[in-house]
């Protein structure tokens, strides 16, 4: 589990690292009103393209965590992609980091820690049964279809990019469950299994369309509605996964009162945190005021 714990830690980092570079990148490349030629400068800057690798390391150390790792302990820890965005591009674009942002940040590591210390989700399946998965994917798709409903309805602002986000949480929740599931697969039968499994292609679809959503609710509205939607929704939801889908199990009794004391001290650092302007200068696309298409670009790599 400490290995797991470790490659979880490792993909937060990465992808914030990649994130930065690309964000870096985005802002040092010459607006074009093609998307095209946009793309093509982007492709040539070495900056964006180091964020690529950053993206592409963070996904291999997500399927080595979740493989070595439970679904519950392992998927939460991707919220220190936010605190560690903050840290990478205060080093990047040279902003100070205010006693505001450090304070959620601390609360943010203490949080989580105490949460998965209280919490300690053991146990498991390896795999989950056939037939369990589809009333699992019916109901994240109705709560997606309700959440994208009502966030396409709203016009620019709070409660369209929150929703819109939350959507792209669901989604990148049940991504983690059928990486999960396909990396057993491959660790246990081999290549060939692995793309002849129905979650390899699933966790692609999946993650596809959330990474779509994600450039919605980014474009939607400011980072303080769409970050906390996004990096609690994907925690809370892995957890509920992993706990029903995965049979992991969680401490209970007293141990509930030091998780849930965590889980609020957390979600105060996440809450406090993508409201400082220093994080927005770090992640937040609209901060800087690029166009449309260097925004709906750049957001594709943003979790």
């Amino acid at each position: 589990m400490i290995f797991a714990m470790a490659c979880a830690v490792l993909a937060a980092g990465s992808n914030a690292w990649g994130t930065v570079l690309q964000r870096r990148a985005a802002t040092t490349t010459p607006e074009s009103r093609s998307p095209f030629a946009l793309a093509l400068a982007l492709v040539r800057n070495p900056l964006w393209l180091g964020g690529i690798l950053g993206v592409v390391g963070s996904a291999l150390f997500q399927a080595l965590a979740l493989n070595f790792g439970s679904l519950a302990a392992v998927q939460p820890i991707f919220i220190l992609e936010l605190p560690l965005a903050l840290l990478f591009g205060s080093m990047v674009f040279h902003v100070q980091v205010s006693r505001k942002a450090w304070g959620s940040v601390v609360a943010i590591f203490a949080g989580l820690a105490i949460s998965l210390f209280s919490a300690a989700p053991t146990g498991g399946r390896e795999q989950v049964p056939g037939m369990w998965w589809i009333p699992t994917i019916l109901a994240v798709a109705a709560v997606e279809a309700v959440l994208i409903g009502i966030g396409l309805r709203r016009p620019h602002g709070v409660a369209r990019a929150a929703c819109l986000a939350a959507a792209a949480a669901v989604g990148n929740a049940l991504t983690a469950a059928f990486v999960k599931s396909a990396t057993h697969i491959l660790s246990r039968q081999g290549t060939a299994a692995f793309f002849l499994a129905w979650q390899t292609y699933a966790f692609a679809v999946v993650g596809s369309l959330s990474i779509i959503l994600l450039g919605y609710a980014m474009q939607g509205g400011p980072l303080i509605a769409s970050q906390p939607a996004l990096t609690l929704g994907d925690a809370v939801v892995s957890f509920c996964l992993g706990v029903t889908l995965f049979a992991e199990s969680p401490r209970r009794g007293l141990w509930l009162i030091p998780a849930l004391l965590g889980v609020a001290l957390l979600s105060y650092g996440v809450f406090t945190l993508s409201r400082t302007r220093c994080l927005a200068k770090c992640v937040d696309r609209d901060e800087t005021g690029e166009d449309q298409a260097r925004q709906s670009t750049a957001a594709a790599t943003v979790r």
